[in-house]
C-alpha cells in the first residue's frame, strides 16, 4: 500500500494541492473565493509574498533532495548529503567571507563565493573518504559532518571578530517568510543544473559502481565525478544564500525513495524532486499552522523531523548489521 504511495503522478497531485493550500496559509487572511473579487491589498500579499515563497519552497526542495542523490550515488553512502558531508557548511563560510571582503555585494557575488567554497569543500570530503577505507558507511558522514563542524567553528570565529555573528546567523537561518518578490529569482539558476543533472543521471549511476567498473565500461569517471560535484556546490549554494540552512533534506528524500523504488538515479530522481518539494510544503505549512499567527522557522521543522528520521536511518542500518 505504502509502496503505491510513491508514485510520480500521485506524488505531482499531492505538490498541487499542497501549494494550493500554501497560498492561503498566513496572517493576511485570504480564501479561494476572495480570488474572483481581490482587494489591492490581496493582491500584493499573493504577487508579492505567497506566490514567491511556494515557488521558493518547490525548487529549493527539488533542488537540495536531488543534490543528495547525486551525492549518494556518487559517494555509494546512503549517510551523505549536502549536510552531512558539509557542503551547507562551507557555503556558510562563503557567505561570510563575501560579507566581510564586500559588505554591500549583490546577492549574486555572495553565491559566487559560496559556490566554490562548496565546491572546494566536497572535493575535500571526496578526496578524505576516497584515500580512507571505512568498514562502516556510518563513519562516512560522521567524518563529514566533523568538517562540516570545523568549519563552522571557522567562520563563527571570524564572524565574532569581524562583529557579524547576528549578521550571519539572521541570514542563515532557514526561513521561507523572507522571501518575497525580487529576493528568490535566483533559485531559478538552478534548473539549468537539475536538466544536467537528469542528462548525465545514467552516468552518476556508472560511477556511483566505482572508478574501475566505471572506466571498463568506457566511461569517464573523474569527469563525471566532478561535474556531479559542481551540480551539488552551486544548488547547495543557492538554497543556502536564498533561504538559508535546510538540513538533512537531502539525506532522507533520496533514502525514502530509493527504500520503495530503487538506486537506478534516472528512474528515481523525478520522483525525488517532487518528494523533497513535498516534504518541505509540508514542513512549512506546519510551522505557519502550529503557534499561529507566528511561524517557526523551515530550517527548525526540517532539522526536528530530518534528525528524528535520520536516527531511524541509523539505528536500522545497525539492526540489519547486527
Amino acid at each position: 500500500m505504502i509502496y503505491k504511495l510513491f508514485r510520480l503522478d500521485i506524488m505531482i497531485i499531492l505538490l498541487i494541492v499542497l501549494s494550493i493550500v500554501s497560498m492561503f496559509v498566513g496572517v493576511v487572511e485570504l480564501s479561494p473565493g476572495d480570488l474572483f473579487d481581490l482587494t489591492d491589498n490581496q493582491k500584493n500579499i499573493i504577487m508579492e509574498s505567497r506566490l514567491p515563497r511556494t515557488v521558493a519552497i518547490i525548487i529549493s526542495g527539488a533542488s537540495l533532495s536531488v543534490s543528495g542523490l547525486i551525492m549518494q550515488q556518487l559517494t555509494r553512502n546512503k549517510f551523505v548529503s549536502p549536510t552531512t558531508a558539509g557542503t551547507m557548511d562551507w557555503a556558510r563560510l562563503g557567505i561570510l567571507l563575501a560579507l566581510m571582503f564586500f559588505p554591500t555585494a549583490s546577492l549574486l557575488v555572495k553565491l559566487i563565493f559560496a559556490s566554490a567554497l562548496s565546491l572546494l569543500g566536497t572535493m575535500l570530503f571526496m578526496q578524505i573518504i576516497q584515500r580512507v577505507q571505512f568498514k562502516d558507511v556510518v563513519f562516512v558522514p560522521l567524518i563529514g559532518l566533523m568538517l562540516g563542524n570545523v568549519v563552522a567553528s571557522v567562520a563563527t570565529f571570524l564572524s565574532l571578530r569581524t562583529n557579524s555573528i547576528q549578521s550571519l546567523s539572521s541570514w542563515l537561518q532557514g526561513d521561507f517568510s523572507i522571501i518575497i518578490s525580487g529576493r528568490y529569482e535566483v533559485l531559478y539558476i538552478s534548473i539549468p543544473f537539475l536538466i544536467i543533472a537528469l542528462y548525465y543521471a545514467n552516468q552518476f549511476t556508472i560511477a556511483g559502481m566505482g572508478r574501475d567498473f566505471s572506466k571498463n565500461l568506457g566511461l569517464n569517471y573523474q569527469r563525471v565525478m566532478n561535474i556531479g560535484l559542481l551540480i551539488t556546490a552551486v544548488i547547495t549554494a543557492l538554497v543556502v544564500v536564498t533561504v538559508g540552512m535546510l538540513p538533512f533534506l537531502g539525506l532522507i528524500i533520496p533514502n525514502i525513495i530509493s527504500l520503495f523504488r530503487g538506486d537506478h538515479l534516472k528512474n528515481t530522481i523525478f520522483l525525488t524532486a517532487v518528494l523533497g518539494a513535498v516534504f518541505v510544503m509540508i514542513c512549512d505549512i506546519l510551522g505557519r499552522i502550529i503557534i499561529f499567527p507566528y511561524e517557526i522557522s523551515i530550517g527548525l521543522m526540517i532539522g526536528v523531523i530530518g534528525s528524528f528520521i535520520f536516527l531511524i536511518m541509523v539505528f536500522r542500518r545497525v539492526r540489519s548489521n547486527a
